[in-house]
């Protein structure tokens, strides 16, 4: 069975079991209908997952793997902060009338700075490290940029990647500041996940570890019978990743260079809520 539905499980049940509940507090999110969106949370959940063994997919709920990946590209790829870049409509909500998200996601990672070998971006820096200094603990990116923040629709959620080349492995750790469980947790597991392999492929390494440490997970209030809901549902076996062995540039990769074999997952049937 899958290993993802196991973590997520098991992280779900502790959340509701043992987490805090800030009813009785005030708090920034809320419903579409102007409710205050409340939370049980947990502090600090540390997950690892191993890229040799499967890729870290939801089948108790289906992960929309092409949109999930296509928000990957956006943001690091494209390096774009503009929804009309987009193909989906998952930022909307904090796009305003021109499509921009403000200095956030894409933008920082567009920003350049000026180095004795050059001058480059955060991902092109990565991308440079890992061919010629693979050995390097500096090999990090951080989109949680005080100076913009008030300029930003969203603050960053996933705001952090440090690298770590071990012999031909490339591992990676994923901070995280905030993560609303059902709604992003896999999806969020996913996309870099796919983030290491594309890495991996283009610098020559083979993709390891991914380690998620999320400092506020939490479930929502109006999330708690969903989540019982799909905890309860029966796990398939992870499904096979397949990626165009042909592309050597990070940013050759496409959505026609993924391709998922044997994808069996639990339908929810009903749309999931999300605060804002």
């Amino acid at each position: 069975m899958s290993k993802a539905d196991e973590i997520f499980i098991q992280n779900m049940k502790d959340i509701m079991e043992t987490g805090f509940w800030d009813t009785d507090l005030s708090v920034r999110p809320h419903w579409e209908d102007g409710t205050p969106a409340h939370t049980v949370k947990k502090f600090c959940i540390v997950n690892r997952y191993d890229l040799r063994e499967e890729l870290p997919i939801l089948t108790i709920r289906r992960t929309a793997f092409k949109s999930c990946l296509g928000e990957l590209l956006w943001i690091w790829q494209k390096k774009s902060n503009n929804v009309h870049d987009l193909n989906s409509h998952i930022w909307d909500a904090w796009a305003d009338e021109t499509g921009s998200i403000g200095k956030a996601y894409g933008y920082q990672l567009a920003k350049k700075s000026v180095y004795p070998e050059g001058e480059f971006d955060q991902v092109d820096r990565v991308l440079y490290d890992l061919k010629h200094n693979p050995q390097s603990r500096r090999i990090m990116t951080n989109i949680y940029n005080f100076e913009d923040l008030h300029e930003m629709n969203l603050y960053p959620c996933a705001y952090s990647m440090t690298f770590n080349v071990s012999g031909k492995t490339l591992n990676g750790i994923l901070n995280q500041r905030s993560n609303d469980m059902l709604t992003a947790n896999n999806w969020n597991v996913l996309q870099y996940s796919l983030l290491l392999i594309m890495l991996a492929q283009v610098s020559g390494l083979e993709a390891g570890e991914l380690v998620h440490v999320i400092a506020d997970a939490h479930i929502y209030d109006r999330h708690i019978d969903l989540v019982k809901e799909v905890i309860a549902k029966p796990m398939h076996p992870a499904p096979k990743l397949i990626v165009d062995p042909n592309v050597k540039d990070f940013y050759d990769f496409k959505l026609s260079s993924f391709k998922l074999e044997n994808y069996e997952y639990e339908e929810l049937g009903q749309k999931i809520p999300v605060a804002i």
